[in-house]
């Protein structure tokens, strides 16, 4: 009989330093079924096997950081969130070594989307586990998105990268080397008042 593939260790990184600016107010703070979408977020990956979980704030830090005392997680400030999603992905991942070097990889989520849940990050450790691969990643709109799961090995990939795209660009680069898992639910981000509404409307 084969042994069983190790059991590795993943961190996460939660990226809420935006400001919400198409929003029009933080969306981070949004409640959805009376809890805040962040919270939510932070919820869900508490509840998966992903320790520790770092969450990156920047514009509106002064409103987030309260209500994230109240939650067993590593916060850190991103004073360049206006560069973009890469500068909270480096923030994140940098955080995460200086918390351990024995990490084997980590997961980058949102803090926007109302379908992400514990099921779905364990749904991408359980696709990299199965297949291998250095990234798992979600599926929708027929390309690869966050959340994804990187091995440590994509860290200074990670660290390098700069701007708005974020990791998309990483993850859809050689596609056929991406553990790649279909949750069409995580089409639904909350940019915009009339997205809220629809995550509004989809609640039972």
């Amino acid at each position: 009989m084969a042994d069983a593939p190790p059991t590795l260790r993943f961190g996460a990184v939660v990226l809420a330093a935006g400001a919400s600016s198409r929003m029009g107010e933080p969306k981070q703070l949004l409640p959805l079924g009376g809890r805040t979408m962040l919270v939510r977020t932070i919820e869900a990956l508490l509840a998966a096997p992903v320790w520790p979980v770092v969450v990156v704030v920047g514009a509106h830090h002064e409103k987030l950081r309260p209500l994230l005392a109240r939650h067993p997680v590593l916060v850190v400030e991103n004073p360049a969130w206006a560069e973009g999603l890469a500068s909270s992905i480096r923030a994140g991942i940098e955080t995460l070594q200086e918390f351990s070097r024995d990490l084997d990889g980590a997961l980058i989520a949102l803090c926007d989307q109302p379908a992400f849940s514990a099921g779905a990050a364990g749904a991408l450790i359980d696709a990299q586990r199965l297949t291998g691969r250095g990234i798992a990643a979600a599926r929708y709109r027929g390309r690869l998105g966050v959340p994804a799961l990187f091995l440590r090995g994509h860290f200074p990939a990670l660290t390098a990268l700069v701007g708005e795209t974020g990791a998309r660009d990483l993850l859809n680069r050689e596609p056929e080397n991406v553990a790649a898992v279909d949750l069409p639910a995580l089409a639904l981000d909350l940019d915009t008042p009339d997205d809220y509404q629809a995550a509004l409307d989809r609640r039972p």
